[in-house]
């Protein structure tokens, strides 16, 4: 994704995930999980970062939601996972149906910061549309992220795709939720965040939240909480002249994506930091509320400093998912 810029790795998934055999009828089941509850999904990466049990989290944290990642392309317009397991009869399906076996539900995430990106390698709105919607129909979701970053959020033309192909995928699945996700200066979105904001107003798209990534600021930014309310308030005020919205409306579009522990350059967010965001949420009713990543949800320990797999600071595990596992909107 955005944090630590790794390759995509992918070995972890096949241990992780062999299912028991209840999983797999699980996708046919109706979803169980709370609606409400569907903006407090932390991201987890099934291919990276030593991945626990999304059931076990759910059982340690009390989260019904999580964000998986990355769909990404194969090199063509054609989503995978990682850009190279299929979508269906592997264990990226397995880990989804046992997820909705024991009550949770998923929103896939398309992009993060490595790999091949649907919004570059589809070269029309309809592709990307029809590269967005083959996820959905795989796995009848309830909402997607778009989590676009890199050089798919500074090209122009990706970004209008992007648009394009969202404004299809709302007029062909009734009640889905869009998420949009991208990163932020310290004021707000920068001119690529402003520009996308833009045309998706411009366009009429209906975009349910539109979720910053308030870290990575450089410079060895401090106060993480502060500094990602004010990148929020500066979103707010994006949305505003965007789309004509009230003080109330705006937030209720808008979204928080932090990192828990220490970033990629060198800022340390803290659980405080974390309840501290939450009440923001809370009181102004965002539309969602994540964080990179479960698997980071755990202290290092010993020589372990590996920060796709352990937050760089004393930690109990999933203390981060709990807290946000208390967000309903």
């Amino acid at each position: 994704m955005r944090m630590f810029k790794a390759a995509v790795v992918t070995a972890a998934v096949g241990t992780l995930l062999v299912g028991a055999a209840v999983a797999a009828q699980a996708s046919t089941q109706q979803v169980q999980a709370d609606p409400a509850s569907i903006g407090a999904a932390p991201y987890e990466y099934l291919g990276w970062g030593n991945p626990q049990k999304p059931a076990d989290v759910m059982k340690a944290a009390g989260n019904k939601w999580f964000t998986l990642a990355f769909i990404l392309s194969d090199g063509g317009c054609n989503p995978k996972w990682d850009g190279d397991r299929a979508l269906t009869g592997g264990s990226d399906q397995t880990a989804i149906n046992n997820i909705r076996a024991a009550g949770g539900d998923v929103i896939p995430s398309f992009g993060g910061w490595s790999g091949n990106k649907l919004g570059e390698k589809c070269t029309s709105a309809s592709a990307l549309a029809g590269a967005y919607q083959k996820v959905i129909d795989a796995y009848k979701l309830k909402a997607i992220d778009i989590d676009i970053e890199d050089t798919e959020f500074h090209s122009s033309a990706a970004r209008q795709r992007v648009v394009d192909a969202l404004k299809t995928v709302k007029s062909k699945n009734s009640g889905i939720k869009i998420y949009i996700t991208m990163g932020t200066d310290q004021t707000g979105p920068d001119s690529s965040g402003v520009d996308l904001i833009n045309r998706a107003a411009k366009a009429g798209l209906a975009n349910d939240g539109w979720v910053l990534m308030p870290f990575d600021f450089g410079g060895g930014s401090t106060n993480m909480a502060t500094l990602t309310q004010k990148a929020e308030e500066g979103l707010k005020g994006r949305l505003k002249t965007a789309y004509g919205y009230s003080d109330d409306t705006a937030y209720r579009h808008m979204g928080i994506s932090s990192m828990n522990g220490k970033t990629d350059d060198g800022e340390t967010v803290r659980l405080q930091d974390f309840k501290t965001m939450l009440a923001y949420a809370q009181q102004h009713h965002l539309a969602r509320f994540t964080f990179w990543s479960v698997n980071r949800d755990r202290a290092c320990g010993g020589s372990n400093n590996d920060g796709d797999s352990c937050s760089g600071i004393s930690q109990s595990q999933y203390d981060f998912t709990k807290v946000v596992a208390q967000f309903h909107g």
